[in-house]
């Protein structure tokens, strides 16, 4: 049996101790903005379809969906015929909702945030982003856990003082290998959990691992879930802050 020289083994195990090092050294914070980055960009434009799941009935609303960084969002209600035309915008701390059928932009206040955007178990801070997950929150990496037969850091995240946000905190569950968010559970700030979502079906979209169906579902009620599916993505193409107007939300298509 040849021998291996000890010089070898050496080097060997200071490239495995300096690896495991690089990957015991990211920071919670780190690792939330990977995350997020992936699945958001600097900018995107998707096309999404969501299912409104209840006990005795289903909603399904289809949009098309652009943002710039955290700070503009805007989203267009493609289908039903009823809902068809309606937008939502998001231009820095101003939230609006354009509504044709009546002609009336309507102002979001602060206060609507932890209402579900058209009805379903998104709230409207989730669809319009008001609070950021990396900016608004303390994270603390609290440690690894097996999800669906992958190996995910699990990251505690709790808002600062000032943040206005509304969960007491919130867990999210983030693969090792792809920093890819396939749960998350969000708790009120009597520390009872609210609702849970989980990411499933990761698929490539314009060159990214990302989950392409998520869905919420919140606690203690039976048969209630919401889910959405991404359909089409674009990441980092040009999207420009003055594209998130009032009047741009009057004429989007």
């Amino acid at each position: 049996m040849k021998l291996v020289p000890l010089f070898t083994l050496m080097m060997i195990f200071v490239v495995i101790e300096s690896t495991l090092y690089a990957q015991e050294a990211i920071s919670a914070k780190e690792i939330i903005e990977k995350a997020d980055e992936k699945i958001r960009g600097k900018t995107n434009k998707s096309v999404l379809e969501m299912q409104i799941i209840r006990p005795t009935w289903q909603r399904d609303i289809s949009m098309k969906s652009w943002s710039n960084g955290l700070d503009y969002s805007m989203t267009y209600i493609t289908a039903p015929a009823r809902d068809k035309g309606q937008v939502f915008m998001k231009r820095k701390t101003e939230m609006w909702n354009w509504m044709p059928s009546i002609g009336r932009m309507v102002k979001i206040p602060a206060s609507m945030m932890s209402q579900g955007w058209m009805g379903s178990d998104y709230t409207n801070d989730d669809i319009l982003k008001e609070s950021s997950i990396v900016v608004d929150y303390n994270h603390s990496l609290v440690g690894e856990e097996v999800v669906e037969g992958l190996i995910c850091y699990k990251i505690e995240m709790e808002p600062k003082e000032e943040a206005a946000v509304i969960w007491g905190k919130v867990y999210k569950w983030i693969t090792k290998d792809e920093f890819i968010q396939i749960k998350s559970e969000y708790f009120d700030e009597d520390d009872e959990l609210v609702k849970s979502d989980f990411g499933y079906d990761f698929k490539k979209m314009d060159g990214r691992l990302i989950p392409t169906r998520i869905e919420i579902v919140p606690v203690g009620e039976e048969g209630k879930k919401t889910v959405l599916f991404l359909k089409e993505v674009e990441f980092d193409i040009p999207i420009e802050e003055s594209y998130f107007s009032q009047q741009n939300m009057k004429r989007i298509r």
